[in-house]
Parts: C-alpha cells; sequence; structure tokens
C-alpha cells in the first residue's frame, strides 16, 4: 500500500489564522502553509502524495477559496483530499457553492478548537479507511483475475492435452492441432471474418479449434495409422469422429457451460462440410455451415496438405494452394477462400517455428 498521507495544507491569507490553525493540529499532522490559493495549488501538488486535508480560507488575494476549489474540480482532485472551507462569511450563494464544489464541510470563524479538531480528525481517518479498503479491493480484485486467468490457463491447458493425445494415435506430433487454431485465429483477425468480433469471441472460436478431431478418439488405430487409401469401409468409419466428436463434447456438463463449448461443438460436427452440400456428416450446404467450422475447415485442409502424415509426404506450400484453389480438395466458400488466401504468407510462417 501507499504511504500513509498526514500532512495538512493550511491556506490562508491572515498569519494569525495561520499559526492558530496550526497550533490545533501541530502535535498529530504535518503543516504546510499558503498565504493564497494560487501559493496553496502550487504547494498541493508538490505534496499531494502526503497532505490529507486541507483548510481553505474564502476570502484571499491572487486566488480565492472558491477559484481554489474550482481548480480542484476541474482538476479531478476534490475526491482524492477532504476540503475544510475555514470561513467567516454566511453568504448562502458561497456555502452553497462550496459544497456544489465538493466541500466536506463548513468551519465557520472564529473556530473552536475541539470542535475543528474533532471535525477534522474524523473525516481523515474517513478518507484513511476508504482508501484502505480500496487499495484492498483492488488488490484482492487482481489477486481474483489472476487465479482466474491461471484456472483459464489450466482449462485450455488440458484441452490441448486431449487433442495432442488424439493426434499421436495418428502418428502426428500435436502440432497440428495448434496451427489450426493459429490459422484460424490469424483469419479471424486479419480478414472480414473476424469483423464485429470481441478479443474474447475470437479467443473462444481458436480454442474450439483445437477439438476440431477430438473424435478421432473413438476411431482405431488401424484405420488411423494405415498408410495406405481407405476402403469404403473404414472411410465410413472415419467419418463417424465429427459426430461422435460433437456428441463427447455435448455429454461433458463443465464443457458445455464453457464460452468455447456451442464453437467446439459446431467446429467438431461439421468442419469436414462442403460448401457444395457434398461434405459430411450432414450434407450441409453453403451458409447452412457455421463460419468457425468452414474457417477450421480451410485450415486443416492446407495443414494436412503441408504436412507429412501416415500415407503421403508434405506438398510444396504453392503447389497446395494451387489444389485447394482448384477444388482438388472440396468446395470452398468463395469469399472464405479470398479470404485465406489473402493471409497464406502469413499461416506458411507457422511452419517455420516449428
Amino acid at each position: 500500500m501507499g504511504q500513509v498521507a498526514d500532512t495538512l495544507l493550511i491556506i490562508d491569507d491572515s498569519g494569525v489564522n495561520r499559526v492558530i490553525l496550526s497550533h490545533i493540529f501541530s502535535d498529530t499532522y504535518g503543516i504546510a502553509l499558503a498565504a493564497d490559493g494560487a501559493k496553496g495549488w502550487e504547494t498541493y501538488l508538490q505534496n499531494k502524495e502526503s497532505i490529507c486535508a486541507i483548510l481553505l480560507d474564502v476570502v484571499m488575494p491572487v486566488m480565492d477559496g472558491l477559484e481554489f476549489l474550482r481548480l480542484m474540480k476541474k482538476e479531478k482532485q476534490i475526491k482524492d483530499v477532504p476540503v475544510f472551507l475555514i470561513t467567516a462569511s454566511e453568504r448562502a450563494d458561497v456555502l452553497r457553492e462550496a459544497y456544489e464544489l465538493g466541500v466536506m464541510d463548513v468551519i465557520n470563524k472564529p473556530v473552536v478548537p475541539y470542535m475543528i479538531r474533532r471535525r477534522v480528525d474524523s473525516v481523515i481517518e474517513l478518507f484513511r479507511a476508504r482508501k484502505k479498503l480500496s487499495e484492498k479491493v483492488k488488490q484482492q480484485s487482481s489477486e481474483i483475475l489472476k487465479q482466474a486467468q491461471q484456472i483459464i490457463e489450466l482449462n485450455k491447458g488440458m484441452i490441448e492435452a486431449l487433442s495432442t493425445a488424439i493426434e499421436f494415435r495418428s502418428g502426428e506430433s500435436g502440432e497440428h492441432v495448434k496451427r489450426i487454431s493459429s490459422i484460424t485465429r490469424i483469419m479471424l483477425e486479419n480478414t472480414e471474418f473476424g469483423e464485429g468480433l470481441t478479443s474474447d469471441e475470437i479467443e473462444q472460436i481458436s480454442l474450439g479449434s483445437i477439438m476440431h478431431d477430438v473424435g478421432k478418439i473413438a476411431v482405431s488405430d488401424q484405420i488411423l495409422n494405415k498408410p495406405g487409401k481407405l476402403t469404403a469401409e473404414e472411410y465410413d468409419e472415419m467419418k463417424k469422429h465429427t459426430v461422435i466428436g460433437a456428441e463427447m463434447l455435448s455429454q461433458i456438463p463443465q464443457m458445455k457451460k464453457h464460452e468455447a463449448y456451442q464453437y467446439a461443438y459446431d467446429i467438431a460436427r461439421y468442419h469436414h462440410e462442403r460448401w457444395d452440400g457434398r461434405g459430411y456428416p450432414d450434407g450441409l450446404k453453403g451458409d447452412e455451415i457455421p463460419i468457425s467450422a468452414q474457417i477450421v475447415s480451410i485450415a486443416d485442409v492446407y495443414d494436412a496438405l503441408v504436412s507429412k502424415r501416415v500415407y503421403k509426404n508434405a506438398i510444396e506450400f504453392g503447389n497446395a494452394v494451387e489444389m485447394i484453389k482448384n477444388r482438388e480438395c472440396g468446395a470452398f466458400n468463395p469469399r472464405l477462400l479470398r479470404a485465406f488466401l489473402s493471409v497464406e504468407e502469413k499461416c506458411r510462417k507457422l511452419y517455420t517455428q516449428i
């Protein structure tokens, strides 16, 4: 916590009044003095961290008490330190404006020592308690946010670990799911398909993309790791991973409460659908396919082409792009394809970082 403010700033053009007020408070507080509002403001700015209250006269040369208060309010300082107006004036308009500007209390001259001491001490203690509470709340809020972030990172790590374990079963290094997530994020952050999305929504879609192949946990190793072309029966079995993945996610209570759930479900079930309706499992067509699944679909195809798999060698980036453009890997949303091509060089750099 910050230092305890323990200095009273007394602003009064009367030397006698300054001496009287100093004598009342000097046994408990440090004292700073100023003979007019202008010098008082300068003193305040130089010592604001140590000033616990301001005792302010109204009628003074150069800058009077109300002008000082207006400046305090304009500079948004009036809520940081209690100001007491010490005045012999009983003008209603002066008192009303002083209160409107934020004065904590008005104390009439001549001052009664024990009364002014009691009133000033009480308010200073109130401000100190409020400051301590505010600092404690900030500290606790920071700790809570830190803990929440740790939980988020833990959840994300568990999701990545599960998805990576599935990739290991199919002979992959586990980098596939990370690249899919990164390509998804690149698309959302750099193309029209991310317009209108918050940073948190982009984060949740990217997280959801990690689970696109979670259903492969139910596919046999023999099919996952087959080096040659799958038979029709084996391909039908492989295709079930989309439905199984979505069903798995829907059966996890904690997952259904997660912000990424709907994105993860849509991506797992629909990332093999195709723009022309010739995909699986539901034969969705065009905009029937959730945009999150469309993005992961093109990311998945791109990564499969340029990466070595058990059934193929890696294809050169330029050739992979031509294959996608020529619809050799299925049909994609034309707008999505243009968007992908606009960021393909960014995506390509992911493969030099591993």
